[in-house]
């Protein structure tokens, strides 16, 4: 998840002129986009996806995020009592300003994995993974309440005990390690022709991006791969 402070009004579009749009259609770009369910910020994300999708062939991708973390050592934004409780006052704020549906769950972080299974067992289509993320981020529900994981499975015609099978289990396991291979460390994030965008705020940078694909050959953008490291804070043991 990201800090989305910055973000202004121009986030509720993306804006190709015609000359962008004909250059697109010579190559339809991929856009693998990797989100959990545990993320405000990925539900804020997912409903900017319709637009991408004219621009780029959208492929969705359930993720642990919790697995990232490890994978990279870090804290989740719920892991740091204050930031958890800006997280929080930040997206309820951002949704009003934005007319945007929301409603925090009963308690956060919630174990996302069964909501996770249930995406891959409807076969991770649009369709499904909206319909979890309004579940848990529009109506206050309790999605550690075994009802709202059953009553999703109803709506969308999946067999609770799929969700079991070892098969839906290392599908999730192996997006994960897809996602880590491809540098993912966090929630929402985009690869495009092997280039990371983070977080809900990135999508003007994907914008910019798939009008320009040579976006990072600026001898600035250049630089960044190649900048050294100044200091290194020591890790308490």
């Amino acid at each position: 998840m990201s800090g989305l402070a910055m973000m202004s009004d121009q986030y509720s579009g993306l804006h190709f002129n015609p000359d962008d749009e004909r250059s697109l259609e010579k190559r339809m770009i991929t856009a693998d986009w990797y989100f959990d369910f545990i993320s405000p910020y990925a539900y804020f994300a997912s409903l900017k996806l319709e637009e991408l999708s004219t621009r780029a062939e959208v492929r969705r991708h359930p993720v642990l995020f919790a697995a990232l973390l490890n994978h990279w050592g870090q804290k989740g934004p719920a892991e740091v009592p204050k930031k958890r409780e800006w997280t929080y006052r930040w997206c309820t704020w951002w949704a009003q300003q934005q007319n945007i549906p929301f409603c925090i769950p009963v308690c956060h972080p919630f174990n996302p994995v069964p909501y996770l299974r249930l995406a891959f067992a409807a076969d991770c289509s649009r369709a499904a993974i909206d319909t979890i993320f309004a579940s848990l981020w529009t109506t206050g529900a309790d999605p550690t309440d075994p009802k709202v994981i059953q009553d999703l499975a109803a709506r969308l015609n999946i067999d609770p005990a799929s969700l079991e099978q070892q098969s839906i289990k290392d599908a999730l396991r192996a997006s994960t390690n897809q996602a880590i291979e491809n540098g993912v460390f966090g929630v929402p994030s985009f690869v495009i022709d092997k280039q990371l965008f983070w977080g809900a705020d990135s999508m003007q940078f994907v914008d910019a991006y798939l009008a320009d694909p040579s976006l990072f050959e600026s001898s600035e953008m250049r630089k960044i791969d190649a900048l050294p490291i100044g200091v290194a804070r020591k890790i308490p043991q």
